[in-house]
């Protein structure tokens, strides 16, 4: 079973069509990036996956129960972190927890250990007597993610997590998702940080104007847009030799070498590969094996951006 299953899912507001025909399958324990620019339909979606929206058509379940239909049975299935945090003045971050396990009916006598193992998770037992409102905003997301978690749902549903937080907050973020997904957890996520989804996902899924436009792993996505990818690399004097070497590759194309403007032996070599992952390896590996002094080999990072792009409307030319 899968743990999010979206059929023909569709909201509209009047004439606006803010999500149109979703149809999606979020496999149980992995972590699915939710990609598309603001207004392209992420927020609504999760919040009728979450039942708090109810569609125009199609349905939503979670672990097979409809969040329309069977919304109880839903909800004690999943944690869902908007993408906004409540603030309550008064509340401490102890107190904070405590009060939304009374909300689940947790007993009294459960909730102080509890409230302890969730600090310890996020990284806030220090910061368990300060007010809730003088937290940063990367604390207040790590506060808000303790609060999915405290019924100990299955599958977590957040919207835009690492939205509005600086670097490392970002990173913290990262790592705390990829920690709940060795937990057993199933994730998914909205954002428009590539980054964020290309450190940790295993598949993801791009929404524009309401419509879902392509699903998959990174690699698959990389092949079926970017079917050539751009790799740059780091030689010892050698550069001219690593280009012979790479003119032997039927799927190499595109070779340039670049000596370094400072005079020192390091020269980069860049070119164009249209193969698999496991075929890139092997390029590297014979590179290698012919004695090439490698320092640095790296697919272009802009591969990932020219994905979104291309598969949205801002094609890149």
């Amino acid at each position: 079973m899968d743990a999010i299953e979206l059929k023909s899912l569709s909201k509209s507001y009047g004439k606006r069509q803010a999500v149109e025909n979703l149809n999606l399958e979020v496999i149980t324990g992995e972590i699915f990036g939710f990609v598309g620019p603001n207004g392209s339909g992420k927020t609504t979606t999760i919040r009728m996956i979450a039942g708090l929206l109810r569609p125009t058509a199609g349905e939503a379940f979670v672990e097979g129960h409809s969040a329309q239909k069977s919304p109880d049975e839903v909800r004690l299935r999943i944690g869902y972190m908007p993408d906004y945090f409540g603030v309550y003045p008064d509340l401490k971050v102890w107190e904070y927890l405590d009060f939304f396990s009374a909300c689940y009916g947790i007993a009294e006598t459960r909730r102080l250990g509890l409230i302890e193992e969730l600090l310890e998770l996020v990284d806030l037992e220090h910061r368990r007597n300060d007010p809730v409102d003088r937290l940063s905003r990367g604390l207040k997301q790590r506060l808000s993610l303790a609060r999915t978690l405290i019924h100990d749902p299955r599958v977590l549903i957040l919207d835009e997590p690492a939205a509005g937080l600086d670097p490392r907050a970002r990173i913290e973020i990262r790592a705390l998702l990829v920690e709940l997904s060795k937990m057993g957890k199933t994730i998914f996520f909205s954002t428009h940080i590539l980054s964020d989804v290309a450190e940790i996902c295993s598949r993801v899924g791009i929404i524009e104007a309401g419509s879902l436009l392509a699903v998959g792993a990174l690699e698959e996505l990389h092949l079926r847009v970017l079917p050539r990818r751009r790799v740059e690399m780091t030689v010892l004097e050698q550069a001219d030799h690593a280009a012979d070497l790479l003119r032997s590759h039927s799927s190499i194309s595109e070779i340039q070498t670049i000596d370094d403007r400072n005079g020192s032996k390091r020269q980069k070599v860049l070119f164009e590969f249209d193969g698999s992952d496991q075929a890139l390896s092997a390029v590297l590996a014979s590179l290698v094996g012919n004695n090439i002094q490698v320092l640095h080999f790296r697919e272009d990072e802009r591969d990932l951006e020219e994905v979104f792009m291309r598969t949205t409307k801002g094609v890149v030319s």
